[in-house]
């Protein structure tokens, strides 16, 4: 089972710090087509965003592998779990899939419930 909670902490961390990254970094327009709803946010709100993602994901596997603060691992799970509910309301409000957000949601879950 560790091997599987590694894996799902390694995919999950490589996705959220690309994605966070791009939404820290990147005007919004840049990524308007690709993602349509973040005209429903403000350039400092998807930094916001995109700041949260990229802590999850160092979350995720800094404070297991390191040994330091463990227990910090499976509570940024949990928060990027609630920051994938809240995705998937904003994309069920727009009527757009949000199955990828299930997807994610319930890999954290995964890596939570696994390392709490």
């Amino acid at each position: 089972m560790n091997v599987v909670l590694w894996i799902l902490q390694a995919l999950l961390a490589v996705l959220f710090l690309a994605v966070g990254f791009m939404k820290l970094t990147q005007p919004k327009d840049k990524f308007k087509a690709r993602m349509p709803y973040v005209e429903e946010f403000s350039q400092p709100q998807m930094r916001a965003i995109g700041a949260v993602e990229m802590l999850g994901a160092l979350g995720l596997v800094l404070p297991w592998a390191t040994g330091i603060a463990p227990i910090l691992t499976p509570l940024a799970a949990v928060g990027l779990g609630i920051t994938m509910i809240v995705a998937a309301q904003v994309h069920r409000r727009r009527k757009e899939s949000f199955a990828v957000n299930l997807v994610l949601l319930a890999m954290v879950v995964i890596v939570a419930v696994g390392r709490f």
